[in-house]
């Protein structure tokens, strides 16, 4: 215990809000940055790091190289978990991050310092450190094809003839021979509670014809055909119109000329319609797909377009089939096509791997493809695009004999695996987050953002395990839009006979950080809230370890301490409730040494003991390395509850000790309620 005090200086609760933001377009996310101004002296600088410093303090080469091979991945963790380890401490990590280029106070000269809260935790178990960096492998096409044994009779689905749990573990141990003990793999599937029927021929297939008619929230039920495919979704179209289908949930698996079927609502972003995110398009067939004469464009009918389509009122674009001859210009992982005549741009949307390779940076090219949405404020035309010069991008379906004969209705899961020596088994006591999982908790995308994991897992816990037992422990990986980029997260939760706690020892920290000679240094200061009440158990190690030292140090000190051994009356700390207890009439109930004192007396000698003795004694055990500091004023700030007959519930009482030497406090000052 004294190890992990000395490690973690610790901060009661203070809950990070995180904000996700909107992944349709991805042209403008640099957009505002201003780098500060160096030569800036400023102290008091209070900061809370966000989802976004644990990313780049886990991606920053600094730390990368103090963290080296040897702890690569649970430096990895720390930037999807959001919280420092043992293996990752804060004091040693931070520093870097506070001279990142990409923080906002890296300008700050010397004699600059900054208060910094954040998350950390004693130690990460293990199995989240190693299921945050699991390997991710979605059932391809081929892998079907092998686990129904045919090139034709097969579905894209796993299904109760070959259910996924018995497929997938033979599978994975194909797929990696050189799987470790202790491997874990997360594994995206497509499965159906019915087989299929491959007696039954395909059956007629007619265009719908409602495409061409839209309007924003119409539910629709298409009839159509894949015409173009992007990493965020395909074109569809029927025999009246085309749509872009933002993320439907089986994308990866979609090919040109795909018939489809998707029941869903219409939508809009970036002043086109589109097919809400996270439907289905259930594949039932394949046709050959003959694109429409490709409009050519002036730079004047360019800009008209994007004016017309960006005035007030007017109706959201339907994409338009397009040709266009520009240069490329790519600049880190964004890539634009300059036209002549206009300054609007095309922006490749969703660019599949191929798009990439075919349009290296200053090449002028000749392309084709779908305008579907115009982006950053008219800035760009977003295009999905099927042809460069005379090459054709998008991968045609294969010919409808090596389809599956008939199509099942399916659902899209994840699940987690490990390897355990020689086989590859379901995670022990895991659970991960499927599509229909983020849907029933009304997330528009299939990740968590913000609070919402902490306000929700409890919450499917109680519906997934109805019958849990006390103690029962469970992992639950999901993902996690950390407001730039989506992550795999991993939660630790324990029933206690009525609801699923959260168990990954988590407190928020407030810690110092001063710069001298160039460089960042932590300032072991530190401000601690110990909560009210019962079962806190930051409040609990501290008042129980008053608690001991009074039994063991004081004179007759066993008679000041409850016979529970929780709480004593010398002054007045109770690691039962959480507070110190001041009530006067309970120390002289307690201890028959109070009885001649005034109640002012005994109230005003419990303080004392409190502030001078019992706390300081209290504070060289659980931080035994605290020592003074050259150049700073190393302090502890304690908040905590104050119990005087009237019920409390947040702390009403500060002390304030400096560091005078080694696990050596010294009262400063001290504030207690009247």
């Amino acid at each position: 215990m004294k190890q992990y005090i000395n490690k973690f200086l610790l901060l009661s609760g203070c809950a990070l809000a995180f904000a996700a933001c909107d992944e349709n377009s991805w042209n403008d996310k640099l957009d505002g940055f201003e780098k500060p101004i160096p030569g800036d002296v400023q102290t008091g600088i209070e900061y809370t790091l966000t989802a976004d410093d644990y990313k780049l303090l886990a991606t920053n080469s600094t730390n990368k190289a103090l963290a080296g091979e040897a702890l690569a991945s649970a430096l990895s963790a720390v930037g999807s978990q959001g919280y420092f380890t043992d293996k990752i401490p804060a004091a040693t990590y931070i520093p870097a991050l506070l001279s990142d280029p990409y923080f906002p106070y890296f300008a700050l000269s010397d004699g600059s310092s900054i208060k910094v809260t954040y998350q950390e935790t004693a130690a990460m178990p293990k199995q989240v450190e190693d299921m945050v960096n699991a390997e991710k492998y979605t059932v391809t096409e081929d892998d079907y094809k092998a686990v129904w044994e045919s090139d034709e009779n097969y579905t894209t689905s796993f299904a109760p003839a070959h259910p996924a749990s018995h497929a997938i573990p033979a599978l994975l141990k194909e797929k990696y021979p050189a799987a470790a003990d202790g491997d874990y793999m997360i594994v995206n599937y497509n499965t159906s509670t019915v087989d299929p029927d491959f007696g039954t021929p395909e059956p007629e297939f007619e265009l719908s014809n409602v495409l061409g008619t839209i309007a924003k929230d119409d539910a629709v039920d298409i009839k159509g055909y894949v015409a173009a495919v992007s990493t965020q979704g395909p074109i569809v179209c029927d025999a009246s119109g085309s749509v872009f289908a933002f993320r439907v949930t089986n994308n990866n698996d979609l090919k040109v000329g795909d018939r489809v079927e998707i029941s869903s609502t219409i939508d809009t972003y970036n002043y086109g319609f589109q097919v809400k995110q996270g439907s289905t398009a259930t594949v039932v067939g394949t046709q050959e797909v003959t694109y429409p004469a490709a409009k050519t464009w002036t730079g004047a009918e360019i800009d008209q377009y994007v004016a017309d389509a960006m005035a007030a009122g007017a109706t959201p674009v339907r994409p338009v089939y397009s040709k266009f001859t520009g240069t490329v210009a790519v600049s880190g992982n964004y890539i634009n096509i300059k036209l002549d005549g206009t300054t609007v741009q095309v922006s490749p949307y969703g660019a599949t791997d191929a798009v990439k390779d075919a349009l290296p940076n200053g090449a002028n090219v000749t392309f084709e493809g779908y305008v579907m949405a115009i982006a950053s404020k008219g800035k760009y035309l977003n295009t999905i695009i099927t042809k460069i010069g005379d090459k054709s991008i998008a991968t045609m379906s294969a010919p409808a004999a090596s389809r599956a004969m008939v199509a099942v209705p399916s659902v899209n899961e994840n699940a987690v695996f490990k390897f355990n020596g020689s086989a590859w088994v379901a995670a022990p006591s895991t659970v991960i987050l499927s599509h229909a999982d983020y849907q029933a908790m009304g997330q528009s995308r299939d990740n968590l953002s913000g609070t919402v994991p902490a306000q929700l897992l409890p919450k499917y816990l109680d519906q997934k395990y109805p019958y849990a037992t006390v103690d029962q422990q469970v992992f639950v990986v999901y993902y996690y839009y950390n407001g730039s980029a989506t992550v795999t997260r991993c939660d630790e939760y324990t029933y206690d006979g009525s609801t699923w706690v959260l168990n990954n020892g988590i407190v928020t920290v407030t810690s110092q950080f001063v710069r001298r000679g160039g460089v960042w240094k932590f300032d072991p200061s530190v401000e601690i809230t110990l909560p009210v009440g019962r079962n806190q158990p930051l409040s609990t190690l501290y008042f129980q370890t008053c608690v001991d030292w009074v039994r063991d140090n004081v004179p007759n000190g066993a008679a000041y301490v409850s016979s529970y051994g929780n709480n004593e009356y010398y002054c007045g700390t109770s690691a039962y409730q959480g507070n110190v207890d001041l009530r006067p009439s309970a120390a002289k109930s307690a201890y028959d040494g109070y009885a001649d004192m005034t109640d002012e007396e005994v109230v005003a000698l419990e303080k004392e003991r409190f502030e001078n003795e019992v706390m300081p004694a209290a504070l060289a055990i659980l931080h035994p390395d605290m020592a003074p500091l050259e150049g700073v004023d190393v302090t502890v700030t304690l908040h905590f509850g104050v119990y005087q007959g009237k019920t409390i519930t947040e702390p009403n009482a500060m002390v304030l000790y400096r560091v005078v030497g080694p696990a050596k406090f010294e009262l400063v000052k001290s504030e207690w309620p009247d």
